[in-house]
């Protein structure tokens, strides 16, 4: 296959004999061009026989690897037009997960950085959501997350300190150090609506100030009913996008009252 001029690619190449598969190079060699600059956000990426003859792989790899970054939400298709980046990092919120986890499964590195991790008593609103009283002692775990060294969340998360004795034994996941200790939560009720950041938020992620923030608080909960994390966070409006399935309700009178009285 012939090399077409002037592309992202034109002077890469993938490596056949590697354990990790060649859709998957592919899509690491995309993730850094985008982390890099090289292809920014609502820029086209090579059409899938360019990417094709710049590497020598098939046409059926590089869909492979468009198609899982199109599910990831980093690329989006556009009928007639091609494939973008999108820029914007999706989550869905019908699944119980953590940052960390989300950010693994899109193959990007998560990052944190510490703005304090403290044990206290419990405030007011610390015990309502948490279901304790107002004397109980809690670790407080406040932090900048990062996804592929951007910075896309802050985050406020207060846990009783039955469940984590200290803050300290968290470096990077939360949700980890839980599932060591069987407390990891198996449900949880979460609540969004649109905030504005303050200069001082919007200073620790880089942004403006009153740039819009998706402000999203989780209340977790263990198998026995008791709360063990309160979390709120402030996500980046221009970065981050929560998605759910939603399915048609086959039963929609089941609440009525069918008899008349």
């Amino acid at each position: 296959m012939s090399r077409s001029e002037n592309s992202i690619f034109s002077n890469f190449s993938l490596k056949e004999n590697s354990p990790t598969p060649l859709y998957r190079q592919l899509q690491q060699l995309i993730k850094d061009a985008m982390e890099i600059g090289t292809i920014q956000v609502d820029d086209a990426i090579p059409a899938e026989r360019d990417i094709a003859a710049d590497l020598g792989i098939s046409r059926v790899t590089v869909r492979k690897a468009v198609r899982e970054l199109v599910d990831e939400g980093l690329l989006i298709q556009r009928q007639g037009a091609g494939t973008f980046v999108k820029g914007r990092m999706e989550q869905p919120i019908s699944t119980l997960t953590g940052f960390t986890e989300e950010m693994a499964k899109r193959g990007m590195t998560p990052g944190v950085k510490w703005l304090d991790r403290s044990v206290g008593v419990a405030s007011p609103e610390e015990a309502m959501a948490l279901n304790i009283s107002p004397n109980t002692e809690v670790s407080r775990l406040a932090r900048i997350r990062f996804g592929a060294d951007i910075p896309v969340a802050i985050e406020y998360t207060t846990v009783p300190r039955i469940f984590l004795p200290s803050p300290e034994l968290v470096s990077l996941s939360l949700y980890d150090v839980l599932t060591t200790t069987n407390y990891r939560p198996h449900r949880a009720l979460q609540r969004l609506r649109a905030e504005l950041f303050s200069a001082e938020m919007a200073g620790l992620l880089g942004i403006e100030k009153n740039s819009v923030a998706l402000y999203m608080e989780r209340r977790s909960y263990l198998k026995d009913g008791r709360a063990v994390e309160f979390t709120r966070s402030y996500y980046r409006g221009d970065s981050y996008d929560f998605v759910t399935e939603l399915q048609l309700d086959l039963h929609p009178n089941r609440f009525s009252n069918k008899s008349k009285q």
